[in-house]
Order: C-alpha cells, then sequence, then structure tokens
C-alpha cells in the first residue's frame, strides 16, 4: 500500500501546481490589462487597449493549458487509485487529446473570466479609450 500511496502523492503535487499556476495566471493577465490600460491613459499613439487583447487571449490559451494538464493527472490519480499495489509502477504519461484541451480552454470558469475581461477590453476600446 505504500508504493501506491507515494504515486498518488506525487500525481496530487503535480494536479496542485497545476491549479497554483492557473491562479497566478489570472493575476498576471488582470494586471497586464490594467497596466496597458494605463498606459493607454498617457494618449500616446499607440493604442494600447488593442495591444491588451494579446494577453487576454495568450493567457486564456495558456490557462487553458494548465486545465487540460490538471485534469489528465486527475484521471491518473483514479486510474492509480483502482489499481492494485503490485502494478503500481510510478508512471506520470498521459496520451494527449486536442479535443480535451478544447474542452479545457473553453470550460464555464475560463470562459466566464476572460471572456468578460475581453468584452470589458471591447466595451473601452468602442467607447474611445478612457
Amino acid at each position: 500500500m505504500e508504493k501506491k500511496m507515494k504515486h498518488l502523492e506525487y500525481i496530487q503535487a503535480v494536479i496542485t501546481r497545476m491549479n497554483a499556476n492557473s491562479f497566478m495566471l489570472k493575476g498576471w493577465t488582470v494586471t497586464l490589462v490594467v497596466a496597458l490600460f494605463a498606459l493607454d491613459i498617457s494618449k500616446t499613439s499607440v493604442s494600447f487597449i488593442k495591444i491588451s487583447f494579446l494577453p487576454a487571449i495568450l493567457f486564456w490559451v495558456l490557462d487553458g493549458y494548465f486545465l487540460y494538464q490538471e485534469r489528465l493527472f486527475r484521471d491518473l490519480y483514479d486510474e492509480v487509485r483502482n489499481k492494485d499495489e503490485s502494478q503500481v509502477d510510478f508512471s506520470m504519461k498521459r496520451a494527449s487529446n486536442i479535443w480535451k484541451f478544447i474542452d479545457a480552454a473553453l470550460s464555464k470558469t475560463l470562459t466566464l473570466f476572460y471572456g468578460v475581461l475581453i468584452i470589458t477590453i471591447t466595451f473601452i476600446l468602442c467607447r474611445g479609450g478612457f
């Protein structure tokens, strides 16, 4: 039982890291977008509001990747949990699937967070900035 518990601990550590990365990414996204809004107030020739779409979309994709990986490791956790002690091999390999990645990136939580952010950017851009 000791091997199985150790393997589950390794998997849980990866899941926790993915979750922490996702949380930090959301913070960085808001920080960068607000910083670009602040730069736009200076009324330079460059529209920083338009540029703020870039980090919002790129971080959405990256956050989707972290959620996708977290889901894969949760599946692995369930597999290991149901194995016999003699079958535990400490493997951390997961099969990739583009459709599962798309499903994770378009999950309700990510779509709500990044969707509201992109709608806000669009609203401010349509209003002509600050």
